[in-house]
C-alpha cells in the first residue's frame, strides 16, 4: 500500500512539473511569432550583437533559435523581450538596432513599443 502511495505522489508531482513547464499560451506565441516576423522585415535595418553586425534575416533567425532553445520557460511575449531579445547570454551586452534612418537603439525597448503597437 505504501509503494502505491508512493507512486501516486511522484506522479502527482510530475504532473504538476509539467504543467508549469507548459509553453506560453497561442495568443502569445502568435505575438511573439509576430515580433520576430517584424525584425526580419526590417530589411535596410542592421542587428548589432556583442559589437557583431547582422542583417535583418540573420537576426530573426537567431531570435527563433534563442527562443526556442529557451524551451518552455517563456510564457508570454514580454518575457520573450526581457529574456531573448534584449541582451547577450553571454557577454550581457545589449542587443542593439541600426534603424534605416541611421538612428540606433536597444533592441529590447524597441521591440517593447512594437509589441504595445500590436
Amino acid at each position: 500500500m505504501m509503494t502505491r502511495t508512493r507512486f501516486i505522489a511522484c506522479l502527482s508531482f510530475a504532473l504538476m512539473a509539467t504543467l508549469s513547464a507548459a509553453a506560453a499560451p497561442p495568443e502569445e506565441e502568435k505575438k511573439i511569432e509576430g515580433l520576430i516576423a517584424h525584425v526580419g522585415s526590417l530589411k535596410k535595418a542592421v542587428f548589432i550583437r556583442n559589437g557583431k553586425e547582422y542583417d535583418a534575416a540573420s537576426a530573426a533567425k537567431f531570435l527563433k533559435g534563442k527562443w526556442e532553445a529557451q524551451g518552455k520557460g517563456i510564457k508570454t511575449a514580454a518575457e520573450f523581450i526581457e529574456k531573448v531579445a534584449t541582451k547577450s547570454s553571454t557577454s550581457g551586452k545589449a542587443y542593439r538596432i541600426r534603424l534605416e534612418d541611421g538612428k540606433e537603439t536597444d533592441c529590447g525597448p524597441y521591440l517593447t513599443e512594437q509589441l504595445k503597437k500590436g
